[in-house]
């Protein structure tokens, strides 16, 4: 059985149930760690929010690992196996909540710059973590806030690791390079509201709005580009109606979001939705919040750096890719030219039990430690 300093790490990270935005004693506990190994660690609060920026040199480059302690709720605790802040061993795997997302990457990079610091203490740049507790939440005290902060007092950043779970398959098949940007709307369209049985006395949004979304549903926004699938637009949900099978509705609200690729801008987006609503002759509101914008880091140096170690520890010649949700890895590319990200399969993230396999965490801690090896050497 593994018995690994990753591992006993991991452990000890799933035992606090640092839920979203309570970090639960989780960063100081890695400041515990750091502080021996020559880190200069400074926690900054902001709201319920607890942020973790820890350096080591002040020399360039600067590699940053990325990363978050909180983590989703735990759903119906019933119908977990285990205890989902009991970290367990069954079946070859460690269950428990963020197993995978992502605090096992995060013992992982700790154990690797521990290993890299005594192998090579004399390494040229710095090293650095930025950790947050606001990733799995609305994000809007964590990561973002320290980057404001590090723009703010100048401090560079050449290449960012985040230790997001990239992996589909098997540990190491897939990194990625970029993410699309996240545009949200919520169009409210109004109406007359009146009896069923009387139309002509009422204006039914429901009705009005129906080939407006067939053409926002049909429509191609862009056709992607060498790094990006097209851009998609998909309603969430749609309200209206006041319960009663003989009202009218006076209005229709939909939810919607684009996830867009670096083929369209989020202002043209917005025109075009217009455009079409406006062609309608609708009577309608619409609100828009842009939660992130595309990233892209090119193939260079720190993919190069990450994807080379990742053959050297499994053999596997990893994929690039820009597909999945959003990260806070949109923060840290407005302050850091080269964002790469990549951690565990995340078959199980976010789900009832959690894991990863054991097999995974050494691999997964020597993958980060080579690629310390191959950007800051002697």
């Amino acid at each position: 059985m593994t018995t690994s300093k990753t591992l006993a790490l991991t452990e000890k990270l799933i035992a606090l149930s640092s839920v979203t935005p309570d970090d639960k004693g989780c960063q100081q506990h890695l400041i515990d760690i750091l502080t021996p190994l020559g880190f200069v660690c400074e926690t900054i609060q902001s709201n319920d929010v607890t942020n973790l920026w820890a350096r080591r040199g002040t020399t360039s480059p600067v590699f940053v690992f990325a990363g978050h302690t909180d983590v989703v709720p735990t759903g119906p605790v019933e119908q977990w196996r285990s205890l989902p802040f009991i970290p367990t061993h069954r079946d070859g795997k460690l269950y428990g909540r963020g197993a995978a997302d992502m605090k096992t990457s995060i013992a992982a990079m700790v154990v690797a710059c521990e290993e890299f610091i005594a192998a090579t203490p004399e390494h040229t740049g710095s090293i650095a973590f930025l950790i947050t507790s606001d990733e799995e939440g609305p994000a809007t005290d964590g990561t973002v806030i320290v980057c404001d902060k590090l723009k703010a007092r100048g401090e560079q950043i050449d290449y960012c690791l985040v230790g997001e779970p990239t992996s589909s398959a098997q540990l190491g098949d897939m990194i990625k390079n970029g993410r699309r940007g996240s545009l949200s709307g919520r169009l409210t369209i109004k109406g007359v509201q009146g009896h069923i049985a009387y139309p002509h006395l009422a204006k039914n949004p429901i009705h009005e709005a129906a080939q407006a979304l067939a053409d926002l549903v049909e429509e191609q926004w862009d056709a992607g580009n060498e790094y990006y699938l097209p851009t998609t637009w998909q309603m969430s949900n749609i309200n209206a109606g006041t319960g009663a099978n003989n009202v009218i509705p006076g209005d229709m609200v939909i939810d919607f979001n684009f996830r867009f690729s670096t083929a369209s801008t989020a202002e043209s987006l917005q025109q075009r939705v217009h455009a079409i609503l406006d062609r309608h002759d609708l009577q309608y509101d619409l609100q828009w919040t842009l939660s992130g914008l595309p990233f892209l880091t090119p193939r260079g140096t720190l993919s190069d750096a990450l994807s080379a170690a990742i053959e050297q520890e499994t053999g596997i010649v990893t994929e690039l890719s820009t597909t999945g949700g959003t990260s806070d890895g949109r923060f840290i590319a407005q302050i850091c030219p080269q964002v790469i990200e990549f951690g565990p399969p995340n078959a199980s993230i976010h789900k009832i039990d959690e894991h990863i396999e054991l097999r995974h965490i050494d691999p997964l801690k020597n993958i980060y430690r080579r690629t310390l090896e191959h950007l800051l050497p002697v």
